[in-house]
C-alpha cells in the first residue's frame, strides 16, 4: 500500500512537472547569445530568457532587446536592439542614428562607437517594419545590411539574464524612456 501511494505521489508530481514545463515553453524560451554584436551589454555564451508573450498584446518598442528569426536564415536567431519603428525613417549619417530627423541617444553603446553605413543610409519603415541594430555597430550584422525586419520574424523579448551568474538581471531598465532622443 505504501508502494502504491510513494508511486501515485511521484506521478502527481511528475505531471505537475511537465505541465509547468509545457507552459513555460510556450511562454518563454531559453536563448544563448553566440557572437559580439551586442557587446558590450551581452557577451558570447551569455544564457537569456525570451518572453514570447508580450508581444502578442503589444507592439515592441524602441530599445528593446529583441530575438528573432535571421532574414536571411528561418533558423538561425539573431539579437539585437529595436531602434526604428514602423512609418519611421532612420537615417545613418556622420557615425550618427537619426529617427524622423532627431538624433536619436545611445548612452547603452561603448563610449566613442560610431555608427556606420553599410549600403545605404536611409531606411523608410513599412507598417509591419523595424530598424534593429547591434550594440556592437563594428561587429553586427543588421537592419543595416538586410534592410528592415519584419514583424512576424520577431520571437520574443528579452527579459532575464541567467548566465553569467554574476550578471543575472531582469533587463527591462536597460530599455529606452520616452526621452531617447536628444
Amino acid at each position: 500500500m505504501k508502494q502504491l501511494l510513494a508511486v501515485w505521489e511521484f506521478l502527481e508530481v511528475a505531471a505537475i512537472a511537465i505541465i509547468i514545463a509545457c507552459a513555460f515553453k510556450f511562454l518563454a524560451q531559453p536563448f544563448l547569445v553566440q557572437g559580439a554584436s551586442m557587446e558590450p551589454n551581452f557577451d558570447d555564451g551569455d544564457f537569456l530568457l525570451v518572453d514570447e508573450i508580450s508581444y502578442r498584446f503589444k507592439e515592441p518598442e524602441r530599445g528593446d532587446v529583441i530575438v528573432f528569426h535571421a532574414p536571411t536564415e528561418e533558423k538561425q536567431y539573431y539579437i539585437k536592439r529595436v531602434i526604428g519603428l514602423p512609418g519611421e525613417t532612420i537615417v545613418v549619417e556622420n557615425g550618427e542614428v537619426f529617427v524622423n530627423g532627431v538624433e536619436l541617444k545611445e548612452e547603452y553603446l561603448s563610449q566613442g562607437m560610431a555608427t556606420r553605413t553599410i549600403q545605404q543610409n536611409e531606411f523608410t519603415l513599412g507598417a509591419n517594419q523595424f530598424f534593429v541594430l547591434g550594440d556592437n555597430r563594428i561587429m553586427s550584422f543588421d537592419s543595416r545590411n538586410w534592410g528592415p525586419l519584419e514583424r512576424e520574424k520577431i520571437v520574443g523579448l528579452v527579459q532575464l539574464r541567467l548566465w553569467p551568474l554574476q550578471f543575472l538581471d531582469s533587463l527591462k531598465e536597460q530599455s529606452f524612456s520616452s526621452g531617447y532622443l536628444r
